[in-house]
């Protein structure tokens, strides 16, 4: 059960509106929320909106929600309001738990945070790794992050940026392939918004069987292709020479070192 009733959003943007949707339409009462933002015009019913940081306030969870490189610009206000009883929540990639814990010394806790925009509808993968937790705060952060979507804890920091590369930027690149799909449809003869609507069609099905297959993705391939077929002839084309498959690790590799690059330019400026 959520045991988190009063959380303060420091920023607002499109990653932090996403959750407050998620949570929000997972159940959790407007009353629990207070936004922080000068440049949110509105917030949802219920939702309390300040222009400015509070003063003060009791608040049992903080989600850090700004731009990374404005963390040095809050955090002074922030920490007055972060005393042991408020848990530190941060999607603010490439900035560290050691950073964390330096800028808000008398928190709780301090977890980052690495979810999607899909969030919103209840779909995302939440990464998660901490730092001063009690024995109990993981199952307490779990059931906040049940509404968003599937929680995964990581082994070791060390991960985050990939996992940031995955599960961050990897609905862009999942983006870019029905996209593709639906391009190279149009250029073989298909009608493009026709092409469209098949490619996302087929995709959210795929997706949702694939979800809920006991088989892994890679043997649903191979059962969906008979030898000599349709699927398996372009299948041999995606495989030739193992093309796609470095095509994709680049691309992850690619955002990984973005984000260790971001969290070294977090480390300098600390």
């Amino acid at each position: 059960m959520n045991s988190f009733h009063s959380i303060l959003l420091i920023g607002c943007g499109n990653m932090g509106g996403a959750m407050l949707a998620g949570w929000l339409a997972g159940g959790i009462p407007a009353a629990c929320f207070t936004i922080s933002d000068p440049r949110l015009e509105t917030a949802p019913e219920g939702v309390t909106l300040l222009r400015e940081i509070p003063a003060d306030g009791a608040f049992d969870a903080i989600l850090l929600g700004v731009k990374p490189q404005m963390l040095g610009d809050v955090a002074a206000q922030v920490e007055r309001l972060a005393g042991p009883g408020t848990t530190i929540l941060s999607i603010l990639a490439g900035v560290e738990l050691t950073t964390l814990a330096e800028r808000f010394p008398r928190a709780a806790a301090v977890v980052r945070i690495m979810p999607n925009l899909a969030a919103a509808l209840g779909k995302s993968p939440v990464a998660l790794v901490g730092a001063g937790l009690s024995d109990e705060a993981p199952g307490a952060i779990d059931a906040l992050m049940a509404p968003l979507g599937t929680a995964e804890w990581l082994e070791s920091e060390g991960l985050m940026d990939l996992v940031t590369a995955l599960a961050g930027s990897g609905p862009a690149f999942v983006y870019r392939f029905i996209d593709a799909l639906a391009q190279g449809a149009a250029e073989l003869g298909l009608p493009a918004e026709q092409a469209q609507r098949l490619a996302l069609s087929m995709v959210e099905g795929a997706s949702a069987l694939a979800a809920s297959s006991d088989h892994s993705p890679g043997e649903l391939a191979r059962r969906v292709a008979s030898p000599g077929g349709t699927t398996q002839a372009g299948l041999d084309v995606l495989d030739r020479g193992g093309a796609f498959a470095r095509l994709i690790e680049d691309t992850l590799r690619g955002a990984r070192d973005r984000s260790a690059e971001m969290a070294a330019e977090a480390r300098a400026n600390s």
